[in-house]
């Protein structure tokens, strides 16, 4: 694909591309929206470094690509429920996003992908790391293939956002409601018509129509399947870096490998469709 708005540079032949030559803060021509848009449809995450944006700023980049997501359970940020305040420091028992997943799988119409602006880093670690979900899906055998081409597989949260990670109270959905939807293992991306496979270690619990024993020997290969190296990217963060990645096709996760430093920043995320 040719760009001529904006520079492009793959991390590797699979995933992920690093953007230069725009500054996302601004109003953008359709010619940088479109080369932006395509340059995510290509490489799955794009990455863009040195981006000084406000939230408002933040949320009106987001705004371009569709309706911004709000969060089954995280807390607002500056009254704001579209924004997601992503921090870790000394007091952190835990952070979000240890496990290879896709945001907000559990909803019915899962997002269609993720905007994170991180402003302080740790000196070194906190990296994320990035899967193709089209790579995972393109390794595997046609036997394979046809077996999982028919199934459908359970999305949860609440051992996620309640259990794991104690959010409580304010809840997009009211009291105690923790979204659970069913999906297909393998989906069809809706704008590039590639399949990639849509199960994740963090919110997919149980294989319908299969036993326990069945469905859980299944995932747990599909699981280590999708942690091949050779279907991922690293990005190292620096301040004020963004990352943008396609949650229908991409999956991601952080490495806490830095405590007790400070890593913080705000994530947006535009709401997507129910996949098919």
């Amino acid at each position: 694909m040719t760009y001529e708005a904006i520079d492009v540079k793959p991390l590797n032949p699979v995933i992920g591309a690093e953007i230069s030559g725009v500054d996302i803060s601004k109003p953008l021509g359709n010619q940088l929206y479109q080369e932006i848009h395509d340059a995510l449809m290509e490489h799955q995450v794009i990455f863009f470094r040195d981006q000084e944006m406000t939230l408002d700023e933040h949320m009106a980049f987001g705004k371009l690509f569709g309706v911004l997501h709000i969060h089954p359970s995280a807390k607002k940020t500056q009254n704001r429920p579209e924004i997601i305040t992503i921090r870790s420091d000394e007091r952190s028992k835990a952070v979000a996003g240890m496990k290879w997943h896709s945001d907000v799988s559990c909803d019915e119409e899962p997002p269609m992908g993720s905007i994170l602006h991180l402003h302080t880093i740790p000196e070194t670690g906190g990296d994320t790391m990035f899967a193709s979900m089209y790579a995972a899906y393109n390794a595997l055998s046609q036997p394979m293939k046809d077996f999982l081409g028919g199934l459908q597989a359970w999305h949860e949260s609440a051992h996620v956002h309640r259990d794991r990670l104690g959010h409580k109270g304010e809840l997009r959905d009211g009291n105690d409601s923790y979204p659970v939807s069913l999906h297909p293992i393998v989906r069809t991306h809706p704008v590039t018509g590639r399949k990639c496979l849509f199960v994740n270690e963090n919110f997919t619990t149980r294989v319908d129509g299969l036993t326990p024993n069945e469905g859980d020997a299944l995932l747990k290969m599909l699981y280590e399947h999708i942690a091949t190296p050779e279907f991922q990217c690293r990005f190292v963060w620096e301040e004020k870096s963004v990352a943008f990645w396609d949650n229908r096709c991409a999956q991601h996760r952080t490495v806490w490998d830095y405590y007790p430093k400070v890593r913080h920043g705000y994530r947006v995320t535009v709401a997507g469709d129910k996949p098919y």
